[in-house]
């Protein structure tokens, strides 16, 4: 169903719920509000709160689109804000949308997608009158700063992700699976990256601006809403910069271990080629060659094998090739 809830309240006490097209005789008061929740609404849904609250078509318009970026705007009396969630699933972050109207007398939230513990939201503040009589605005502040601590969860189970890849790159090559889950990672962290800059300069405005149903009571409230993604963005970057240490370390340590494998290889040839060019020298089918008849010939050649071969090893061993 649509319609997720949609209650009057009064004093911060639920009242009673309400319809989408009726309208409820207010008492002028901050206390006194309608607080509606849709998801994935219908057009004649948006069409029937739109006609009874009246707001602007093309806010509505932008509602009814499943997807697009944080936002604020102003419509008259009415603040329109746009907020994403966020989910990890996998290795891949799922992006949602909260498009909220705000009224003297109302507050409609229209979501597409992922909501989390959203819906817990309404049950903690029906359990505080004192917060939930404060209007509109402190339900708008709840409500921003619920989808912006659903951002830590993501960025902890990355980070635990990275770190764990880090640890195994320092005693192992990282493999093409590895390499490519690194990729796939650093574009899903650029892309959150956006979304919390996004909502730090919507929150900023939030804290900055003066705007309609926001009370100069309730605006030092963003504030820690502000703080919050501010937090997140900097951990996000750290962790961007993990992501590229990871990568640059794994090819730094493939290099040194494909150098070292290099020089042994170059230290082996090395001791090999003199035995292989003295039996190359006396392979050849010469009739007249130094040596061929000496008794002991064969034994002092293998002699200087052995020995050239031996003083070649202990240099290369003292010089760390072997």
């Amino acid at each position: 169903m649509s319609i997720v809830a949609a209650c009057y309240y009064n004093e911060g006490k639920r009242i009673r719920d309400v319809a989408l097209d009726e309208h409820v005789q207010w008492d002028k008061s901050r206390s006194d509000f309608c607080w509606i929740a849709l998801h994935d609404p219908t057009a004649e849904e948006l069409h029937a709160i739109q006609t009874t609250y009246q707001l602007h078509p093309v806010a509505i318009d932008n509602a009814m689109h499943p997807l697009c970026p944080p936002k604020l705007e102003v419509y008259n009396d009415e603040l329109y804000v746009v907020a994403q969630t966020a989910e990890l699933v996998g290795d891949t972050i799922r992006y949602g949308k909260m498009a909220i109207f705000t009224g003297h007398n109302h507050l409609i939230t229209v979501r597409h997608g992922h909501a989390g513990e959203l819906g817990t939201l309404r049950k903690q503040l029906e359990a505080s009158p004192a917060l939930l009589g404060k209007g509109v605005d402190y339900v708008l502040h709840a409500i921003l700063h619920r989808i912006v601590d659903q951002y830590l969860p993501i960025f902890e189970m990355i980070e635990d992700d990275v770190l764990a890849m880090e640890r195994r790159s320092l005693g192992d090559f990282l493999g093409r699976e590895d390499v490519a889950r690194i990729f796939a990672l650093r574009c899903e962290l650029t892309h959150f990256q956006r979304t919390l800059g996004a909502m730090a300069e919507l929150v900023r405005k939030l804290v900055r601006g003066h705007f309609p149903c926001i009370s100069a009571d309730v605006r030092p409230y963003f504030n820690d809403v502000a703080d919050h993604v501010d937090r997140v963005q900097t951990m996000v970057n750290g962790l961007l910069q993990v992501l590229s240490s990871v990568f640059e370390f794994s090819s730094l340590l493939e290099a040194q271990r494909m150098g070292r494998t290099t020089r042994q290889l170059a230290a082996w040839a090395a001791v090999l080629a003199v035995p292989a060019a003295i039996a190359g020298i006396y392979g050849m089918n010469f009739t007249h060659m130094p040596g061929l008849n000496a008794t002991y010939g064969f034994f002092v050649v293998i002699g200087l094998m052995a020995t050239s071969c031996l003083i070649l090893f202990l240099r290369f061993k003292k010089a760390k090739w072997l």
